[in-house]
């Protein structure tokens, strides 16, 4: 699924930029994608704590290989215009924004709580090689099969995985309790039992905080290859992958190290060293030791991203576990707001300066939830 959404991420941009030569609307068609997750992933938690996971997501991505074919023939035909792209961006990217938080309730019914960190981490590791091998795979497949054949092989993805969550046995999960009120209702005790679970609430935050500060980073990579590096165009794409290598490489070591104890230790210790490793990124001016930060970034990300995800698997119950997740996901939607606040702070005080702020704000924000939660350093899962 990870795939097929980096090839038509870039699929989409090569015909929006082929049809109008702009990239303002490059940037529009990306941040429509983003901005279903802020509207739509809530619903989608009380959905998924509503419905039977399997089934609905079986539908969800039902839709998505429709979409897909559909688009495939319009491109194919010649008759595609703007309208069609933003239309077909929008929509996949409300169903991704539903079926995102569905995925990961999904996990604790399949993996038993021991394996439960591994699952997580290797999902990590997917979804990051994917991550770098999937805009490349774009390319070529542009290349190879033109840009509607791209979405008849996307649609083809998409079936083989409705095919594979049919095999799925998945244990069932009481929907009793969340029908017997409304949908509001329901998400408002999602809400509620976010604000008023000391641990939960500091791990979404933990979560929250760093898509909008430590996120941007990548944004602001060819402004650090041009203008601070003084490095060509090829040193962009080295740039852009260093963290993806630093997150293969956490998530490999995250696997490996089991259901291990004192995960919340971890996390605030990941999220001070994001910190520091963005701070050293952002005053380097040498290649190589910029890519050697960026990869440590990388890894950093995974290691807190990684265990907040486990730890909120193992601590939300069951019933609650869609809604708790959907607003742990927001920050899919929260980052292109990282993004323009990182990009009109480097116009008034540069790119060094934007980073290494951004990576002060990570560190005090993981000091002060460890003084003022410190029942997540002792949480045992």
């Amino acid at each position: 699924m990870s795939a097929g959404q980096w090839i038509q991420q870039v699929t989409l941009g090569w015909l929006a930029y082929d049809l109008t030569g702009s990239s303002v609307v490059l940037g529009a068609i990306s941040g429509l994608r983003a901005l279903p997750f802020l509207v739509i992933a809530p619903s989608a938690g009380v959905a998924a704590d509503r419905m039977d996971r399997r089934k609905l997501l079986m539908g969800i991505e039902a839709i998505l290989a429709t979409t897909a074919v559909l688009m495939g023939l319009l491109v194919g035909s010649g008759l595609v215009e703007l309208w069609h792209l933003v239309v077909f961006a929008f929509v996949t990217a409300a169903v991704w924004a539903t079926s995102q938080p569905l995925r990961q309730t999904l996990v604790p019914s399949v993996v038993p709580r021991s394996d439960l960190t591994n699952a997580i981490a290797l999902n990590s590791l997917a979804f990051n090689i994917t991550k770098v091998l999937g805009p490349t795979a774009g390319g070529f497949l542009i290349a190879a099969f033109g840009p509607a054949g791209n979405f008849h092989l996307q649609a083809v993805a998409y079936t083989c995985v409705i095919a594979a969550i049919y095999a799925m046995r998945v244990a069932p999960h009481d929907t009793a309790a969340a029908r017997q009120s409304s949908v509001l209702a329901n998400l408002r005790e999602g809400l509620s039992y976010v604000r008023s679970t000391p641990v939960v609430l500091a791990l979404v935050v933990a979560a929250l905080v760093p898509s909008i500060f430590a996120m941007p980073y990548q944004a602001l990579m060819p402004v650090f290859q041009k203008d601070v590096l003084h490095e060509g165009p090829e040193a962009l794409g080295l740039l852009l992958a260093a963290p993806g290598v630093g997150a293969v490489i956490a998530a490999l070591l995250l696997a490996s190290l089991g259901n291990f104890p004192r995960k919340g230790a971890l996390l605030l210790l990941s999220l001070g060293f994001l910190g520091i490793m963005l701070i050293l990124f952002s005053q380097t001016t040498v290649l190589p030791l910029a890519l050697l930060m960026l990869v440590g970034v990388g890894g950093c990300q995974v290691f807190y991203a990684a265990t907040t995800n486990t730890m909120l698997q193992v601590i939300v119950p069951d019933e609650l576990r869609g809604r708790v997740i959907s607003i742990y996901m927001l920050d899919h939607g929260l980052s292109p707001i990282g993004a323009l606040i990182g990009g009109v702070s480097t116009a008034f005080v540069g790119a060094p300066t934007t980073i290494a702020a951004m990576g002060m704000i990570i560190i005090v924000l993981a000091a002060v939830v460890a003084w003022r939660m410190p029942m997540l350093r002792q949480v045992e899962t």
